[in-house]
């Protein structure tokens, strides 16, 4: 069995955050969540960190904001988005910001562990 990867989760709701801690760390990832994506940010969390999963509308910095915050300095960090607002064209600009997956909730847990298995590696 390969070596557990941190996954860090951002979401302002706390208990959709706990809810996937809980599912991430359950399949064998490590898993730390964040209220914001400037808390993740100033966390220093980011260096091992080997996939993001963000809602996209926050107060503060989106999702899709700081998927382009990555880019901008090079960080190719895979980055998983959810949202529960299905606003025209969000997933068009999340996949244009380089989202590896992107999901409206509510969302079956098998979804986003699929996304996580491409994001990782781990598909064989």
């Amino acid at each position: 069995m390969s070596a557990s990867q941190l996954v860090c989760i951002i979401d302002d709701d706390d208990s959709l955050r706990a809810a996937l801690v809980g599912l991430v760390r359950s399949v064998g990832h490590e898993a730390r969540g964040f209220e914001s994506a400037e808390a993740f940010l100033q966390s220093g969390a980011i260096d091992a960190c080997a996939c993001l999963v963000t809602d996209i509308q926050m107060p503060g910095m989106t999702g899709v904001e700081l998927k382009e915050y990555l880019s901008a300095r090079q960080i190719d960090l895979p980055v998983i988005m959810i949202t529960g607002r299905p606003d025209p064209g969000l997933e068009e600009k999340a996949r244009a910001a380089g989202a590896a997956g992107f999901m409206k909730k509510p969302f079956e847990a098998s979804a986003l562990i699929g996304y996580l298995d491409r994001a990782l590696g781990s598909v064989s």
